[in-house]
């Protein structure tokens, strides 16, 4: 985020939840048990957020656990701004997305895994520290822990309103969701037009170094509410 603020290197690495994922950490393999033991999976579910345009099997389209049997697409639903959901088991060494042949094998309702995820992600970002750089008035809020959840922070009201607290009153607050592990926001004052356009060139460069980027646009929190950021609509 340094180059907001007046340096230039940005390191667009992220770890992909396209999974399984292999993390750097050594140690035994993990245990497959969470794919088949809904016990064992129930402290592990996280959304995770996706590409526009990711194809899967739409929770809602499921009406019991059998009818998904042997389906291996990855569970999904409808995210902000044409951004995509799905879930995913952080299982020690893997990411593993979930798909309907788990659903089934947990036998469990694609609610009850959509609950605990998102319980799960609340828990966690409870936990989770957020950074922050100021220059005079330009204020940089981000996630970038390195656990694979940081910007699926963004689908919690209470992570919204902690961004909305820590950038501060009097500006329009504008997001990036570059990849999976960073979300950042920052304050756009009427005056200070040059930070959106530095800002837009991180989130183009953060995503283009990515190893699995998740979106190039920048985007705005609207009374809480995320939109997509029109250039056009900042005064002259």
């Amino acid at each position: 985020m340094d180059e907001l603020l007046g340096a230039s290197h940005v390191d667009g690495s992220s770890r992909p939840t396209s999974g399984p994922e292999r993390r750097p950490d050594d140690g035994p393999p993990a245990s497959l048990s969470p794919e088949h033991d809904w016990s064992a999976a129930v402290d592990l579910l996280f959304p995770v957020l996706r590409p526009v345009g990711t194809v899967g099997l739409p929770l809602g389209a499921i009406a019991t656990p059998a009818q998904v049997a042997g389906d291996s697409r990855n569970l999904v639903e409808a995210g902000p701004c044409g951004l995509v959901v799905a879930f995913a088991m952080d299982v020690g060494r893997f990411h593993v997305l979930v798909h309907g042949d788990h659903l089934a094998s947990w036998n469990v309702m694609p609610a009850d895994v959509r609950d605990r995820a998102y319980a799960n992600l609340a828990a966690w970002s409870r936990r989770a520290p957020w950074s922050e750089d100021t220059s005079g008035r330009r204020r940089v809020v981000s996630s970038d822990t390195g656990d694979g959840w940081d910007t699926s922070r963004i689908l919690l009201p209470e992570a919204v309103d902690e961004i909305v607290r820590r950038v501060g009153p009097g500006a329009r607050l504008l997001v990036g969701l570059p990849g999976h592990d960073l979300l950042i926001a920052g304050s756009l004052f009427d005056d200070d037009l040059e930070f959106a356009a530095l800002f837009a060139d991180f989130v183009l460069e953060y995503a283009g170094g990515s190893d699995e980027p998740i979106d190039r646009r920048v985007f705005e929190l609207v009374d809480g509410q995320l939109v997509e950021f029109a250039a056009e609509a900042v005064p002259a």
